[in-house]
């Protein structure tokens, strides 16, 4: 039995409501200090409405998850920068109490590496929030990484370098990521994930029913004992019967 608690949800805007109400609770949990956070597109709707909260997260360490390998530092919309304007300022948390990957080819393996290190010195992660790849991407562990992976620079399948140019509406398509391993995600005690839309569905299905294979990094997951996934009705199309 897989142990993913699985919410479904008619919209994202009602799956991110009810994504926003476990987070608030776990972010106000005596004891979370250590967060991390995925960029990109998915999560963004959830960072705002806990900003809308004013919760009191000024003790809160928060560890960006990944970042685009080869994109400027000063970019806004590299993963630093988008947590930075999205989270960290809306959230009140001190931005001496925000760490991050460097995104120059030169520093990142170092940095993410060091990333990692101050992770474990810090006691571990208490909440991680994810986005789910395509291709069953977690940050940018790609199909293939092992559960045990740790802390590198990847070269990133064709459809992550296509969903990059997009992201980055041609600018830039960034063919490398660097991210933190599988083994520093499934370490936290607590996983949130979202899904929301149609290409997302075979994804989905492989996180929740698939195999437990590297081959999907996000079905490593199903044997977390603290992970919960929210869904819009699109992302979960090809489930069939639902919890």
């Amino acid at each position: 039995m897989q142990s993913i608690d699985i919410s479904i949800h008619a919209t994202s805007d009602a799956a991110n409501e009810a994504a926003a109400d476990l987070l608030t609770q776990w972010l106000t949990m005596p004891g979370v200090r250590n967060v991390m956070l995925a960029a990109g597109k998915t999560p963004l709707e959830l960072y705002r409405l806990i900003g809308q909260r004013r919760l009191a997260l000024s003790h809160v360490n928060l560890f960006a998850l990944d970042e685009y390998v080869g994109v400027p530092l000063h970019e806004p919309r590299n993963c630093a920068n988008l947590i930075y304007r999205t989270a960290i300022k809306p959230w009140g948390v001190p931005a001496r109490q925000y760490f991050i990957v460097s995104s120059r080819e030169a520093d990142a393996l170092a940095s993410v590496q060091a990333h990692e290190r101050r992770i474990t010195e810090a006691g571990g992660l208490d909440v991680i929030v994810l986005g789910l790849g395509q291709n069953g991407h977690l940050g940018f562990n790609e199909p293939g990484s092992a559960e045990d992976s740790v802390a590198r620079v990847l070269d990133l399948d064709a459809i992550s370098i296509e969903a990059n140019r997009k992201w980055f509406a041609g600018d830039y398509a960034p063919a490398r990521g660097v991210t933190v391993g599988m083994k520093t995600i499934l370490a936290a005690r607590r996983v949130l994930i979202m899904a929301y839309g149609a290409h997302k569905t075979a994804a989905v299905k492989a996180m929740l029913q698939g195999p437990r294979t590297e081959r999907c990094p996000a079905s490593l997951l199903q044997k977390h004992p603290a992970a919960h996934v929210f869904l819009d009705d699109a992302a979960a199309g090809a489930l069939g019967q639902r919890k």
